[in-house]
């Protein structure tokens, strides 16, 4: 060492070092449970932890009541050609529920000349504004952005055998 410092480590040399013990398969324990045991117990906990509801959400905002009721209505309504509702199918874009009951669903389909452009808006607007809670329904049929598969659901692709 340089300028009088002192070491910081020291070296020790020894002959021989003892191999570590080597793992056996009787050394595991036991496991406190059966994988089947374990699968329920984590389904159990995956449908309470999705039961749960927000707290402190109004009607209106995503988890609140009448929000999530109209979210159902839309689950209900199928696209005639694709058997997938037109909400997994990715066709809605957004949900604007007030706190006076003034729901706006802003949607498209999967292309202008589709043959239910005429009336798939307007059976949209009947089944939002049966949803208890809703006062009025507006319907925004928009095409920018266009529809792409890309915005289907990972159950309606599972549906449709894209994945």
């Amino acid at each position: 060492m340089t300028n009088g410092e002192e070491p910081r480590f020291t070296v020790e040399e020894v002959e021989d070092v003892a191999a570590p013990r080597r793992a056996r398969v009787d050394d595991i324990p036991e496991p406190p449970e059966t994988p089947a045991e374990k699968l329920e117990r984590k389904r159990d906990y995956l449908e309470g932890f999705l039961a749960e509801k927000p707290q402190g959400v109004s009607a209106g905002e995503p988890g609140g009541e009448t929000y999530e009721a109209v979210i159902d209505a839309l689950r209900e309504i199928f696209d005639p050609e694709i058997p997938v509702n037109i909400y997994d199918l990715g066709l809605i874009y957004g949900v604007d529920v007030t706190a006076d009951g003034h729901a706006t669903v802003t949607m498209t389909l999967t292309t202008p000349h589709c043959p239910v452009a005429e009336s798939m808006p307007g059976e949209v607007e009947l089944r939002v504004g049966a949803v208890p809670g809703v006062r009025e329904a507006e319907v925004n049929l928009v095409w920018d952005p266009p529809w792409d598969p890309q915005k289907m659901s990972d159950e309606a692709k599972l549906e449709l055998g894209m994945l």
